[in-house]
């Protein structure tokens, strides 16, 4: 039976200050650096960090743990059936479960990846994530992050970032997170990969990646962490 559940500690709540609970939405290709600066964001503001693409992985990582073809359709849509995903928020960090199990530590490796970006253009997929996710962030005090927050999941979003990045930046980030966490590979096979990452999301007839229109483009090529969180919290500022 199809479950897809949600907790997070009230400590992280009662501590909000915040007179309006708002909800932020910030958008990007891999290697922008969305997770981190969403993170750090959610930390300052004292709300909810969502990283919708965690769901993805972890649907991506039944489907190769099921030994299916991420890219059999009907396959990966008569499994969501036999799927239960969870996340627990605690001090701002997620633990994702699949039927039970903390796959937490196993969602970035480049195979689930790479699976998690070929799954994410199926309609079926995108239909049965999409209400947790609105779930999750329909009271506000929420940072969510990921290829259509501010288009699809959250079109009302009180604050909306598109983070962009020179793709040769991108793809040496990446590389780098991937060798501290461990995973081999030569840059060039991140580039490569990165690259059909982009095509599939940009391209795919389900809610592409696209900027919204009404969301403040950042490119972080250049740009420190620091100083691209600071520009998100003077425009979430002015909302307050």
């Amino acid at each position: 039976m199809t479950a897809i559940t949600w907790s997070h500690d009230v400590g992280q709540v009662a501590e909000e200050k915040q007179a309006r609970r708002l909800t932020v939405a910030i958008d990007g290709p891999a290697g922008v650096g969305k997770s981190t600066v969403a993170k750090l964001l959610a930390s300052r503001l004292g709300y909810l960090y969502l990283d919708t693409g965690a769901l993805y992985r972890a649907t991506a990582w039944a489907v190769i743990e099921s030994g299916l073809d991420p890219a059999d359709a009907k396959a990966v849509a008569d499994l969501l059936s036999t799927l239960a995903l969870q996340m627990q928020f605690h001090h701002g960090a997620a633990t994702v479960f699949v039927n039970g199990k903390d796959v937490s530590g196993e969602l970035r490796t480049p195979l689930v990846s790479s699976a998690a970006s070929v799954i994410s253009a199926m309609p079926a997929v995108r239909a049965w994530l999409l209400p947790i996710q609105r779930e999750i962030g329909q009271g506000g005090a929420v940072v969510a992050e990921g290829r259509d927050m501010g288009t699809k999941v959250f079109p009302s979003a009180d604050v909306k970032f598109f983070l962009e990045a020179d793709p040769t930046v991108r793809a040496q980030r990446r590389h780098r997170e991937l060798v501290a966490a461990g995973h081999s590979g030569a840059l060039e096979e991140t580039t490569t990969d990165l690259a059909g990452r982009d095509t599939r999301d940009r391209s795919r007839s389900i809610a592409p990646l696209v900027p919204a229109e009404d969301a403040q483009f950042i490119d972080t090529s250049t740009l420190s962490i620091a100083e691209v969180v600071d520009l998100m919290m003077a425009a979430v500022a002015a909302k307050l």
